[in-house]
């Protein structure tokens, strides 16, 4: 394993246990058994192996799945792509919840994570934009009404991914969250689709 998968996993494991805010370089570089020094040949500051720890280390498909989105415009069925997004975006927010959460408690922090994001184009608000994108292809393509915004169904979808993921961490880890993932993601698409599908035939 290179040093940078090893600076990577640690990250990870310190991250999800303490939080973002909590977490430190040194404590970092110290789980993965290296220096500081080390950590930083590799990744600019927190804010950089942060966001190489979601992109690279949560245990969702949901990185490259957006990556791919625009390939799939006007192909297949639309309402079994929106639930794959679905899915892979609760899994997402539910891992990711327990690192990121403890920025918001500290508002000096947050500006700056936030201010690091953006000069990496990167952010949560980059999930949306990738979905509204392709959601904006499907109606050009036909599939969506033309009244349909796609902005706003992009926000419906991931809003309520987001809610279930944040509530899911009160009463504790479920065995069976996938499956209830699987049922959340087909009724939140069914209902979508439902509201935006062209007036001459079901969106699929």
């Amino acid at each position: 394993m290179s040093t940078r998968e090893r600076i990577l996993d640690a990250a990870y494991q310190v991250m999800h246990t303490h939080g973002l805010a909590h977490s430190t370089t040194k404590e970092i570089a110290r789980a993965a058994g290296y220096s500081e020094a080390t950590l930083y040949k590799h990744f600019r500051d927190k804010t950089d192996l942060f966001t190489a720890v979601l992109m690279e280390r949560l245990p969702s498909a949901l990185p490259a799945l957006l990556s791919g989105l625009a390939d799939r415009a006007g192909r297949g069925d639309l309402a079994a792509t929106l639930e794959e997004v679905a899915r892979a975006a609760m899994a997402f927010y539910t891992d990711a919840f327990p690192m990121a959460a403890s920025v918001f408690a500290e508002p000096a922090l947050l500006a700056s994570h936030r201010a690091a994001l953006a000069e990496r184009g990167a952010g949560p608000g980059t999930v949306s934009a990738a979905l509204a994108d392709y959601l904006e292809a499907e109606r050009r393509a036909g599939r969506l009404a033309p009244s349909a915004d796609p902005a706003s169904l992009a926000d419906l979808l991931l809003g309520a991914c987001f809610q279930h993921a944040f509530l899911s961490h009160f009463p504790g880890p479920r065995e069976r969250a996938a499956e209830e993932h699987r049922r959340l993601a087909r009724d939140l698409v069914a209902a979508l689709l439902q509201s935006a599908a062209p007036p001459d035939r079901p969106a699929r």
